[in-house]
């Protein structure tokens, strides 16, 4: 018997995933400026050798690259609470892309400095330059990543979208409406990263126009 799709109910739910939405936008928009920050100064640091810090970011990079990310947020959400510190499913997910971006992009950027030609610090503005697409690639990773948090109750876009499934017992809509707007996230936010990147680094962009030679 085939399966009756009807998109009709959804219409009814579109504020409550479009709030999911925002959620994890909001939660994206943190996880990009803070793990960006943490990706630069553990560049930084990797690159000139800043001991003991540059042996404490490689282990930190290795550890967060050969781990799954929901492991990360499950240990966060449950290991700091059992340490003391108590912590919300919101800042936990928080904490949690954070950590994983922070990570990736020391990574990146520090692969991008060992490129450019200049004293460390100088080379720092180049080096994101050129890591720019990469670094945007990887903060929309981190928000398609984001969709396990609903696993500890972070009501982002998955957690809504589990939510209005369990009402409506229309778990291909659901997750098929929930699919296309992370989709449109993604392309929203890349679009954004992608003017960010031509304003931020405009100036570095001209220059490197300027020294290529000319042509016949």
């Amino acid at each position: 018997m085939a399966y009756p799709s009807d998109f009709l109910p959804m219409v009814g739910n579109t504020e409550l995933l479009l709030r999911g939405a925002l959620f994890t936008l909001e939660l994206t928009a943190i996880g990009a400026v803070l793990g960006l920050s943490i990706g630069a100064l553990g560049a930084w640091v990797r690159a000139r050798n800043v001991r003991p810090f540059a042996a404490i970011f490689g282990v930190y990079v290795e550890v967060i690259r050969n781990t799954p990310f929901l492991m990360q947020l499950l240990c966060i959400f449950f290991g700091l609470p059992a340490l003391g510190v108590p912590i919300s499913p919101w800042q936990a997910a928080a904490l949690a892309m954070v950590i994983n971006l922070g990570a990736h992009a020391t990574d990146i950027i520090r692969d991008s400095l060992q490129t450019v030609p200049r004293p460390r610090i100088e080379a720092l503005r180049p080096a994101l330059s050129n890591a720019w697409p990469a670094l945007s690639n990887q903060i929309i990773v981190v928000m398609l990543g984001s969709s396990v948090c609903s696993l500890i109750a972070t009501q982002e876009l998955s957690f809504v979208a589990d939510v209005l499934q369990s009402r409506n017992a229309r778990a291909f809509e659901t997750y098929a409406l929930t699919a296309l707007m992370y989709l449109c996230m993604a392309l929203m936010i890349r679009q954004l990263l992608n003017w960010i990147g031509q304003h931020l680094f405009a100036e570095n962009t001209e220059a490197q126009c300027g020294s290529e030679p000319a042509r016949d």
